[in-house]
C-alpha cells in the first residue's frame, strides 16, 4: 500500500503535501504557535518528547478552548531506543469528596449543568504532572527550557483567531460569570474580535512555578493553595490532599492487528483503543477494498454500533472496576461481526438484547529524526472546560466530572451513556474517547489522533481504515466523516461531502441519518515511509492548525 500512497502523493491534483528526506523532523498540531514551539525545540537539540512538552505547555496557553493546565491527557510515545511503547495517563482525578450522587437533584434526577459549569464540575488536572514526567524521564531538555516558548506566549500574547472567537461565544454565559475568566478571555465582558491580542500573565507565572519547581510548582505551594482556595469559594469541593495524591500513572497500550498493520492505542481509561480495535476485529471479516462505497460504509456502522454498545456496558477506570479481557479478541471481533446482517441495519435495540458475553479537546503529532514519536491527545472537555479560571493562577479549569456516568443510563453532554463501571468514586478516573495511535508495518508509519468528544474514535477508526487503504495524509484528514455511538440509534453525517443519492442508499438499508449543521474534529497525522524516510504531515483543514517537516539545522 505504502507505493500507491506514493504515487497518490505524486499525481494527485490539487495536493501539495508536506515532504521531508530522511531522519527529517515532523509536527502537526492545533495551532502554529504550538507548531511552532515544537520545531523550536527540536532545533535546539531536544527529542520528540522535549518538543510535546512544549506543544502541550503551547497549547494550553493558544488553544484554552481545548486544552490546558487545568486538563488532562494521554501521551502514546514510543522510545526508538529501546523500540518500546507506552502510554502516559495524565487523565484527570474525581476529588476525594466526590460521590455517586453529586449532581443529582433532591427528586434524584441529573442536573448536568452542575457537571458542566463552574469548579464543582472539575477533576483534579494531570496535564501539569505529565509533561513535568515527560520532560524528567523521556527528555533531554531542562524542563525551563521547553516549557520557555509558552511562557513567552502567555507573556507576550497571541492573536485570537476565528476558531477562539467561535468558541468563546459559544461559553460566554459561563466565562463572563466568573471574574478571573472574564479578565483574561474577554474584552469588557464580550467576545474578543479576531486579531485581538490574548496576554495571560498568571498563567505565565504558573507555567514558571512548574519549570522552576517541577510538579511541585502546581501541586503544593503557592499555586496549589490559591487553586483550592478559588474552588472552595466558588462551590467546589477540592483540597490540597487532593492535589498532593496525583500521579501520573503508566499502561501499557492496547495492541490489535489489522491487514498486515500492527495497531497501537490509548487503554483505559480511554475507551478509545478497545473500542477501535473491537470494531477492526469486526471488519476484519469482511473485504472493505473489494466493495462499493455504500457497502463499506454500512459495515463500518455496524462495527462502531456494536463497538460503542460494549463500550456503554463494560468501560470505566481499570484501577476500580474489572473490564472483561475479550473485548479486543480476534475471537470476540468474530462472534460481533457474525451478528452484522450484510444488507440491512441493526436496531441499537436488537444489539442490546443479543449482547454476547464473554471541539473540547486537541490532538497534536510529533516525530523526531531518531524514530522517537509522540501521539497526545489532550482535553479540559467541553469547550473553554468548566468556564472558571482559578483567580491568580491563571489556570483554566477542566469540567471532565461530565465524563463519567452521573447515573446509571444518563446521557453525558456528547449522548454518551453508561454505566455502573463507569460511576462517580473518590479518586477515580473518568472514562475517556481520546485516542491517540500509531499503525504501522514494515514499510510504513501512520501517527494519529484528533478531538471531537464521542465522535473520537469513530474519526480515529476511519483515518486507519483510509491510511491502509494506501490515502495520502492530505486526503486523510480531509475525509468526509461519519459516526455511530449506539445510543442514540443514528448515523450522524457531516455537513458536506455526502450526496443525497449516498444518504438514501443508507437510509434504504434502515439507517436513520442525522445530517449536522457543521463539520467535525481536527486531526494532525505524519505518515513516514520506513524504506527511505519520507515523511508526509497534514493537519486539518476545518481547523487552524499547522503541520511541518523540517531538517534540522546541523
Amino acid at each position: 500500500m505504502y507505493l500507491l500512497r506514493l504515487l497518490c502523493l505524486s499525481f494527485c491534483l490539487g495536493f501539495n503535501p508536506v515532504w521531508a528526506s530522511e531522519h527529517d523532523v515532523a509536527v502537526a498540531t492545533a495551532h502554529p504557535l504550538a507548531t511552532q514551539a515544537g520545531i523550536e525545540i527540536l532545533q535546539q537539540g531536544g527529542n520528540a518528547f522535549d518538543a510535546a512538552v512544549a506543544v502541550t505547555a503551547a497549547l494550553a496557553v493558544v488553544e484554552p478552548a481545548g486544552s490546558g493546565l487545568g486538563g488532562g491527557g494521554f501521551w502514546l510515545l514510543h522510545q526508538a531506543e529501546t523500540n518500546k511503547d507506552i502510554m502516559l495517563d495524565g487523565r484527570e482525578m474525581a476529588p476525594g469528596k466526590a460521590s455517586a450522587d453529586m449532581y443529582l437533584n433532591k427528586q434524584g434526577e441529573f442536573e448536568q449543568s452542575r457537571s458542566l459549569n463552574g469548579p464543582l464540575a472539575a477533576g483534579i488536572p494531570g496535564v501539569p504532572a505529565g509533561i513535568v514526567y515527560l520532560s524528567k524521564h523521556y527528555g533531554k531538555l531542562p524542563l525551563k527550557q521547553s516549557l520557555a516558548p509558552a511562557i513567552r506566549y502567555a507573556l507576550e500574547g497571541f492573536a485570537a483567531g476565528q476558531h477562539y472567537t467561535d468558541m468563546a461565544r459559544f461559553r460566554l454565559p459561563v466565562l463572563k460569570q466568573y471574574a478571573a475568566s472574564r479578565q483574561q478571555f474577554l474584552k469588557d465582558g464580550q467576545v474578543p474580535s479576531a486579531g485581538t491580542i490574548i496576554k495571560q500573565p498568571d498563567l505565565a507565572n504558573t507555567l514558571n512555578s512548574i519549570a522552576e519547581q517541577g510538579k511541585a510548582g502546581f501541586y503544593q505551594g503557592e499555586i496549589a493553595e490559591r487553586l483550592v482556595q478559588a474552588v472552595q469559594q466558588h462551590g467546589g469541593i477540592w483540597t490540597l490532599d487532593d492535589l498532593q495524591r496525583y500521579e501520573v500513572k503508566l499502561r501499557q497500550p492496547i495492541k490489535g492487528h489489522y491487514q498486515g498493520y500492527t495497531i497501537t492505542s490509548a487503554t483505559l481509561p480511554s475507551s478509545g483503543g478497545i473500542v477501535m480495535v473491537n470494531a477492526l476485529n469486526q471488519l476484519s471479516a469482511f473485504d472493505l477494498a473489494d466493495t462499493d462505497i455504500t457497502q463499506k460504509r454500512h459495515l463500518v456502522i455496524e462495527a462502531m454500533r456494536r463497538a460503542y454498545r460494549d463500550r456503554s456496558r463494560f468501560l470505566g477506570d481499570a484501577d476500580f472496576v474489572a473490564i472483561p479481557d475479550y473485548l479486543t479478541s480476534v475471537d470476540y471481533g468474530k462472534q460481533l461481526s457474525d451478528t452484522i446482517d450484510p444488507v440491512h441495519a441493526t436496531p441499537s435495540s436488537d444489539v442490546a438484547d443479543k449482547a454476547i458475553e464473554g471541539e473540547d479537546t486537541t490532538h497534536f503529532s510529533i516525530l523526531d529524526s531518531q524514530g522517537n514519536r509522540v501521539a497526545a491527545t489532550l482535553s479540559v472537555n467541553y469547550p473553554f472546560g468548566s468556564g472558571f479560571v482559578a483567580q491568580g493562577t491563571g489556570v483554566l479549569l477542566n469540567d471532565e466530572m461530565d465524563d463519567f456516568s452521573a447515573s446509571s443510563g444518563a446521557a453525558n453532554v456528547y449522548g454518551l451513556v453508561g454505566n455502573e463501571a463507569n460511576a462517580i468514586a473518590p479518586y477515580k478516573r473518568p472514562l475517556s474517547s481520546m485516542t491517540p495511535t500509531f499503525v504501522e508495518n514494515d514499510d510504513e508509519l501512520l501517527i494519529t489522533g484528533t478531538p471531537g468528544g464521542s465522535r473520537i474514535i469513530s474519526m480515529v477508526l476511519l483515518s486507519v481504515l483510509d491510511f491502509v487503504e494506501g490515502k495520502t495524509a492530505q486526503a486523510i484528514v480531509a475525509a468526509p466523516r461519519y459516526h455511530h455511538q449506539y445510543l442514540p440509534d443514528e448515523v450522524q453525517v457531516e455537513s458536506v461531502g455526502f450526496s443525497e443519492q449516498e444518504l438514501n442508499a443508507l437510509k434504504q438499508r434502515g439507517h436513520h441519518i442525522n445530517p449536522l449543521s457543521r463539520q467535525y474534529g481536527d486531526m494532525h497525522i505524519i505518515i513516514q515511509d520506513k524504506h527511505n524516510g519520507t515523511l508526509s504531515a497534514a493537519s486539518d483543514p476545518r481547523g487552524e492548525g499547522q503541520a511541518t517537516v523540517t531538517t534540522l539545522k546541523k
